[in-house]
């Protein structure tokens, strides 16, 4: 990738002060230490196990169905979704967490009765073709927000959105490890991988359960834009 460069930054920073009547401002800006941070006091003290009771209720209201288990019987949990789902066809990403929880086996054993692809960064379009006609989609949650039922995806080379957001059911894999109180951990995580200088992802997905929406006269419709069906697995990871 070639790195970008900056022209003329001096000379329009310049110009805009200015413009604005004042004294250009060239020390760094230090972030306010507010005084009540209440963001960081919801569901402070809670344990994985409780966070998860509190995904479990929230799930419900989001019409979204939710499986807990363990990494032993993570495959057998997956088989028992994408039966109930009635799919032919999944697509998944190209995803190292695939192989760590024992699931590539039994997603690309020979006398497997499903279509099955996997993301290729090399084929391009064609992915969000495969995507298109998958029944299901199944991808991993980077990071799990309790309070709205949400799961955070992180998009990569071998991790495009379409998976998530074109099948007509979605199926998330959530690592319980992952469980966090809501939005305020994970804008916090994502905030350290930037100052961390970690490769930063391309693009990031918050997906509260099936597509829905009640714009029009406050009538909820799922599967306006997305899944119409989804499925959390959560699955202990320690």
């Amino acid at each position: 990738m070639t790195k970008g460069s900056i022209q003329n930054r001096e000379t329009f920073l310049n110009n805009v002060a200015q413009h604005l009547g004042r004294t250009r401002t060239k020390e760094k800006v230090r972030k306010p230490e507010w005084q009540h941070q209440p963001q960081w006091k919801a569901m402070k003290n809670l344990d994985q196990d409780e966070l998860l009771k509190i995904l479990k209720i929230q799930c419900e209201k989001i019409h979204t169905d939710i499986v807990d288990t363990d990494v032993m019987n993570l495959s057998v949990a997956l088989e028992d979704v994408i039966r109930q789902y009635a799919s032919r066809s999944v697509i998944t990403w190209n995803d190292p967490r695939f192989k760590e929880f024992g699931l590539e086996e039994f997603l690309k054993r020979e006398d497997q009765p499903l279509e099955f692809h996997e993301w290729n960064s090399k084929w391009g379009h064609r992915n969000i073709e495969l995507a298109e006609k998958a029944d299901v989609g199944i991808t991993f949650s980077d990071v799990t927000l309790a309070e709205s039922g949400t799961v955070v995806l992180f998009s990569d080379e071998g991790k495009g959105r379409s998976v998530s957001l074109l099948p007509s059911a979605y199926i998330a894999i959530i690592p319980k490890s992952t469980i966090v109180p809501r939005m305020s951990q994970a804008t916090r995580l994502i905030h350290q991988k930037v100052e961390r200088g970690e490769r930063f992802p391309s693009c990031i997905n918050f997906i509260s359960g099936p597509s829905n929406s009640a714009d029009i006269e406050m009538n909820l419709v799922v599967g306006v834009h997305g899944p119409i069906k989804a499925t959390y697995i959560v699955v202990g990871d320690r």
